[in-house]
């Protein structure tokens, strides 16, 4: 299909190499693997990988090594809201494209970049107007329609829910390919590309952190007693600087997996190790 090409198909955004048929059979790898073989280390990843996979030959005929060291720039976390966020994965497909064409000044850093800055601004569009106000809906009129337990209802929902999403989400799919190309050439032709790049780490870095302050506990049970006096260390350090344990251990945890190469689940089995420890002898509890 590689060759295979029809005008139409060379107008998806500069993405030569990809027929209709190649960026049709992308999409419903998307839409039927987004939620497959999820893991807290990588979540969609799997299904990034799977779609970029089946059109490997489309982007690289013959060339095993390409397509490999394609495959594996996207073994890295991705998550977002299937439905409305199927566009980023329709951008992924068309800057992989227009860098299978030859455009080198696409990199791998520059691709995950911009899959990473968009993935949660459409995840919090998605499941604000899907899951909280599109599926309620409709689950309640299906409700109404089957007060008895008629198969009415079930069948109403699931004809409704695909026929809104089916083309919603062929039509952002689609649409990601042909603006991915047309936004890495906007890009590098601004000469810009460095800036959105290292805008999209800080936006990654900034949401990091904010979940770590948010969610992260890391309490030191150190309390010195000496008559009537007691000393909490855990009070003096929060009153000299707030959370200070937990920005530690956040360092930390970025050294042993960036440094040292750690993946999720032994730095998840370290924190079990140290909550254990902790509760026992009540120096430590994260």
């Amino acid at each position: 299909m590689a060759n295979d090409i029809t005008t139409e198909d060379q107008e998806m955004g500069g993405a030569k190499k990809l027929s209709k048929s190649a960026i049709r059979r992308a999409y419903w790898d998307w839409m039927f693997y987004n939620l497959s073989v999820q893991n807290f280390e990588r979540m969609q990843g799997p299904a990034i990988i799977k779609m970029l996979a089946d059109v490997r030959e489309d982007l690289y005929p013959g060339n095993p090594e390409a397509q490999q060291e394609m495959l594996e720039r996207h073994e890295v976390f991705f998550n977002t809201e299937p439905y409305l966020g199927s566009i980023v994965p329709g951008i992924v497909l068309g800057m992989e494209a227009s860098k299978a064409e030859g455009n080198d000044e696409i990199s791998s850093e520059f691709i995950n970049s911009i899959k990473t800055a968009l993935m949660g601004p459409f995840a919090g569009i998605g499941d604000s107007l899907l899951p909280g106000t599109l599926i309620p809906i409709l689950l309640s009129i299906a409700l109404g329609m089957s007060p008895n337990g008629e198969v009415t209802g079930p069948i109403f929902y699931i004809v409704v829910f695909l026929a809104i999403m089916l083309p919603l989400t062929w039509f952002l799919f689609s649409y990601g390919v042909k603006a991915g190309a047309n936004a890495a050439e906007l890009v590098l032709s601004g000469g810009i590309k460095d800036k959105v790049t290292r805008a999209a780490e800080v936006v990654g870095l900034i949401v990091v952190g904010a979940i770590c302050a948010q969610y992260a506990k890391f309490n030191i049970g150190l309390v010195y007693t000496s008559g009537d006096l007691t000393i909490n260390i855990a009070d003096i350090l929060d009153s000299i600087f707030p959370e200070l344990p937990v920005l530690i251990i956040s360092f930390v945890t970025y050294w042993l997996m960036v440094k040292k190469n750690w993946s999720a689940g032994k730095m998840m089995l370290l924190m079990l190790v140290i909550s254990i420890v902790g509760y026992f002898t009540t120096i430590l509890a994260v």
